[in-house]
């Protein structure tokens, strides 16, 4: 049986992957793991956070998306993204034009969060039908100024800032428009559904979580959405999770959009959102903060001592098992809109 569209379920992410690599560098200080957006690396006095990303989903703003959901791997380390690398492979018959497009979108969004572009690689490949990007992202700190996502304690409380389905919600708007108008879906949502790109960097979400002060952990929303985002912070924390579907953020246009296509938004992919674990007595502290800079954000859970026992519970009543691999909403979606 072949494996599934997306990220890789993470027992076999475990099995198949991570278990073939063990570090014995004692500068390492966070090596691949379940849910760890990004490696942290000693050197000298100084701790690196290093991350590399791919985007295979989206093709208009596959620039822009690209260097952001890499930088948010290191700012969900509390660190600043300093410098990019970008691979850009294009497929056979690409414009000029597409290119230059790609490439003016990498220096905007590498500008807009004070990062710089410091190499990669450009290519014409063979075998693939859409441009596919990976970015690596390298941010800077001091060995008391990051946190991981293995880090949350029983008792935290989990905050989700900005909302679901974000990057999801700016991807089909921006790749299938045409069949978003076919099931009602007006171009003025679909028009205000593609700005959500804007809304993409995680960076000002964790400088402020951070300067508050209570945060135990940290966790970018990418594939599998917020669902699997909880998920892979409860399994990296060795504790149990209980999270409320009613507390969480969906703006209109994500839920009309996800509605129409018969799409969970809770599992789809979900950049531009930030799941943070803090301190009961910090959680208020936190929100705040976050409102003060524009940023929406609420409580939408507590992680438990249950090891293991993953719930979230719908607005409609049902209790669901995060403990169960989550699949990605978005490639089941364009797989069948683009074949």
């Amino acid at each position: 049986m072949g494996l599934p569209a997306g990220k890789l379920p993470y027992e076999e992410l475990v099995k198949l992957v991570i278990s073939g690599f063990v570090c014995h560098d004692p500068d390492v200080i966070v090596g691949p793991g379940i849910g760890q957006d990004a490696a942290l690396i000693r050197i000298g006095r100084k701790v690196i956070a290093m991350h590399t990303d791919p985007v295979t989903g989206s093709v208009q703003d596959i620039g822009w998306v690209a260097v952001n959901v890499a930088a948010n791997d290191i700012s969900s380390r509390g660190v600043e993204p300093r410098w990019i690398s970008v691979v850009v492979l294009l497929p056979e018959g690409v414009n000029k034009k597409m290119l230059k497009s790609i490439m003016r979108q990498v220096k905007h969004a590498s500008e807009e969060i004070g990062a710089c572009v410091v190499g990669g690689h450009t290519e014409v490949t063979v075998g693939i039908k859409r441009p596919i990007l990976v970015v690596t992202a390298v941010g800077e700190s001091i060995p008391s100024k990051f946190v991981t996502t293995s880090g949350a304690n029983p008792g935290d409380v989990l905050i989700l800032t900005k909302g679901v389905a974000i990057e999801g919600t700016a991807i089909l708007a921006a790749e299938i428009p045409d069949t978003l108008i076919k099931l009602g879906i007006s171009r003025r949502v679909i028009a205000r559904a593609r700005e959500f790109r804007r809304m993409l960097s995680i960076v000002k979400d964790a400088r402020t979580a951070m300067r508050c002060g209570g945060v135990t952990a940290m966790h970018d929303v990418t594939e599998g959405g917020v669902a699997a985002a909880m998920q892979e912070l409860a399994v990296a924390s060795h504790l149990g999770l209980e999270a409320y579907e009613s507390e969480m953020n969906i703006f209109p246009e994500t839920a009309r959009i996800c509605s129409s296509l018969k799409a969970d938004p809770l599992k789809m992919i979900g950049s531009g959102a930030l799941l943070i674990a803090a301190n009961k007595s910090a959680s208020q502290r936190i929100v705040k903060a976050l409102a003060r800079e524009g940023i929406c954000a609420s409580q939408v859970g507590e992680l438990t001592s249950r090891e293991g026992f993953l719930r979230l519970y719908r607005s409609g009543g049902k209790v669901e098992d995060l403990s169960r691999p989550v699949h990605e909403e978005l490639w089941r979606i364009l797989r069948r809109k683009l074949l």
